[in-house]
């Protein structure tokens, strides 16, 4: 049985997804060119123009951004200190895990000053033009206002696993772990302990339960969104996966994901 499949037998409206490698888009299922929005899958685009930004000399990953003590690096690891919602210092930078889409939306005020570039066309110009995302757009908020079609996600998960934008150390270092031991909210999860980050994105490590399969390796890196979405990838299986749908998460996505996320391991993760 084709793993992705069992998206149609999810309780939504609308769905689609993809099974990706290096080379390519493996398997498809559901409308690939419908557009949905993507909630919090926003910010690991947000953040992959940021990196874009630094290896152009624009911005620099340690300069100081966003409250007193705090700087791009922090900001992208949710070290800030930032409040979830608005610019409401809750901590010290670099002491606690506080997820922040303001914080996302510092960063993007910050590339927009430093290129006089408004951030969502300096984020079509240097991730959706050059990548063929040709439905993606920036709508709102840095944290949670994006919109983009399965296809699109694919294009940005093979530039994920094979990357041409930034410099593959460059991508090396914003998927792996910054900050460690610092404990957090992971939003539908609860506290973790520790809740790990990279620089944009979220590092499975042992976190259990979690959007991810069971079977996905702790370097797992990516991101879901409230509105129903996720974007994975398993560098150690060199193996993506991208759902994207428009019901809101609750407990039916905690239900399906995982198995989803499993079943397209078992079917292409040995490729």
């Amino acid at each position: 049985m084709r793993s992705l499949a069992a998206i149609d037998t999810w309780p939504v409206e609308h769905a689609a997804a993809a099974a990706v490698g290096p080379g390519g888009v493996l398997d498809t299922a559901g409308d690939q060119d419908r557009v949905f929005a993507l909630a919090s899958v926003t910010k690991p685009l947000v953040a992959y123009g940021v990196l874009v930004a630094v290896e152009e000399g624009a911005i620099d990953l340690d300069q100081p951004a966003g409250p007193p003590g705090a700087t791009v690096r922090h900001l992208l690891a949710h070290t800030s200190g930032l409040a979830f919602g608005d610019r409401t210092v809750q901590a010290e930078p670099g002491t606690k895990r506080i997820y922040s889409s303001a914080g996302f939306e510092v960063l993007a005020d910050l590339v927009a000053a430093e290129t006089a570039i408004a951030f969502p066309e300096y984020l079509r110009q240097a991730v959706f033009e050059p990548l063929g995302m040709t439905g993606s757009a920036l709508d709102g908020s840095a944290g949670h206002g994006a919109s983009a079609s399965t296809a699109d996600l694919t294009r940005f998960a093979q530039e994920l696993l094979r990357p041409r934008l930034v410099a593959p150390s460059t991508l090396g270092d914003a998927t792996t772990l910054h900050y460690p031991d610092l404990r957090g909210l992971l939003p539908g999860y609860g506290m973790q302990r520790p809740n790990d980050w990279g620089l944009g994105f979220e590092i499975r490590d042992g976190k259990a339960p979690h959007w991810t399969g069971a079977t996905n390796s702790p370097a797992t890196f990516g991101h879901f969104g409230q509105s129903g979405t996720f974007l994975w990838v398993d560098p150690t299986r060199a193996l993506a996966c991208v759902a994207l749908t428009d019901r809101a998460f609750g407990d039916w996505a905690k239900e399906a994901w995982p198995p989803l996320s499993d079943a397209v391991l078992a079917e292409f993760g040995g490729r």
